[in-house]
């Protein structure tokens, strides 16, 4: 067996004892969300729910996300490089920035998706296989609505108690950098890579089963299927 293969293997291996117990959850809608939108002027939402492929990955299936881009937040510009991030000490975590339409979807619905198959809100520093402040759960909110809502949510799972641990979402603001470019699109571009075989493709597939009413097959990307066969 050659050595990637030997080591595609072990990380298929490592991941499956964790991955047999992380379950998509099913969470009620949020009791307080946005006003419904009359006009499509696009709005900004932020979350942070361990490696970023994966949170990217869902929100690109989501009906009413006009664009999905990988990125962090929680630290300042000099140092939101992935070299120096995956060091776990410059404050950000690998986060999402989802630009979506608020007459197709609200943030209520986008947190729901984030609760229920995105991650596991109750682990803290980490997510699956990765440990780190760099994968904690976040959301870095944009303004005191946003606030609003996201904090009124939380209380309302964490008094359900739906989870078997107590929430650990942080609620945050903070500026938004787009991560490196050959982060962007990372799930849809590497199916079989075994990281995303094991800890993100499922969670697409709970998005499609548990909220069939605002799936979609094909993915928005930050980097179109035309422009990167032109670019080479």
């Amino acid at each position: 067996m050659s050595l990637q293969k030997s080591l595609a293997v072990a990380v298929l291996a490592a991941a499956a004892a964790w991955q047999a117990s992380a379950q998509a959850v099913i969470v009620p809608e949020p009791a307080f969300d946005e006003m419904p939108a009359d006009e499509s002027a696009p709005v900004i939402a932020v979350f942070a729910g361990g490696c970023f492929w994966g949170v990217q990955g869902v929100y690109q299936h989501v009906e009413g996300v006009l664009k999905a881009v990988s990125g962090y937040a929680g630290g300042a510009a000099e140092s939101a490089l992935y070299e120096l991030v995956v060091e776990g000490d410059t404050g950000h975590a690998e986060s999402v920035q989802i630009t979506y339409d608020p007459t197709r979807i609200s943030y209520g619905k986008l947190l729901q998706i984030f609760f229920s198959v995105v991650h596991d809100p109750t682990q803290l520093n980490r997510q699956g296989p990765d440990r780190g402040s760099q994968y904690r759960t976040a959301i870095f909110v944009a303004n005191a609505q946003q606030r609003a809502i996201a904090e009124r949510y939380i209380a309302q799972l964490d008094a359900v108690r739906l989870f078997p641990k107590k929430i650990v979402t942080t609620v945050e603001q903070s500026a938004f950098y787009p991560a490196e470019a050959y982060h962007q699109d990372f799930l849809v571009r590497n199916p079989t890579y075994p990281y995303i075989i094991v800890n993100d493709a499922p969670k697409v597939r709970d998005l499609a089963a548990l909220f069939p009413d605002v799936y979609r097959s094909a993915p928005v990307l930050v980097v179109p299927r035309s422009a990167a066969r032109r670019g080479g």
